[in-house]
């Protein structure tokens, strides 16, 4: 396969040329919800593809920051997302370990448990959740949230964090026990830094999961 710096200058200028368009493509979608944005209230709906409207106002910003607590809403948002990641790093981290690493009753019973979990959709889910957040007083809180976001997140990053263990290699461990390292000691300064790209992924799927809800 040739490396970009062994193409041609017409290969080198036909590539970005691709490039370019694509990612226009790409953001043309976002200026057109910034160019409606920036449109009085009685021209919402209209078809111009301009993307800046003649009579653009800034009216709908004053608005959304003077009138609405918007703020609050995004500092709500943040607290949510940002306290599923941790959860959802931490335990992924750990279990994911575990079911790699560890043989004990029920394993396997508990691995298909958390992937069947994935096959139902999640208003399935609503019921029991809100029954489980009465029973605890968790509901109308930031608790009740980051309890029912990380339900909905752990089955999946558990499972992916499990297959990235399952590469690294067994014998890292066994060398570092023959030194005198705990099981503890292993995990956090061997493994762990080892699986740094998976926990990246898990964190950005635990976030995106609380945030776009």
């Amino acid at each position: 396969m040739r490396k970009p710096r062994d193409l041609s200058a017409v290969g080198k200028l036909s590539a970005y040329s691709v490039l370019s368009v694509c990612t226009l493509f790409a953001i043309y979608p976002i200026l057109c919800v910034i160019a409606i944005s920036l449109r009085p209230g009685d021209r919402l709906l209209s078809k111009s593809l301009a993307l800046i409207p003649a009579d653009a106002t800034l009216s709908t910003y004053v608005k959304l920051f003077t009138e609405e607590p918007f703020l609050q809403w995004m500092g709500n948002s943040l607290i949510v997302s940002a306290c599923v990641t941790l959860v959802g790093v931490g335990l992924a981290a750990t279990a994911g370990y575990a079911f790699s690493r560890y043989k004990f009753a029920g394993r396997d019973a508990a691995m298909i448990g958390l992937i069947t979990t994935q096959m139902f959709p999640v208003t399935m889910l609503l019921l029991p959740l809100f029954i489980l957040l009465i029973a605890i007083k968790a509901y109308d809180n930031y608790l009740g949230l980051i309890i029912a976001y990380s339900a909905t997140a752990l089955p999946f990053t558990v499972w992916q964090m499990k297959g990235y263990y399952d590469t690294i290699p067994y014998s890292l461990e066994e060398a570092a026990r023959i030194d005198g390292c705990s099981e503890f000691a292993i995990f956090w300064r061997i493994v762990l830094p080892l699986a740094a790209p998976a926990l990246v992924i898990t964190a950005l799927f635990s976030f995106m999961t609380a945030w776009s809800e």
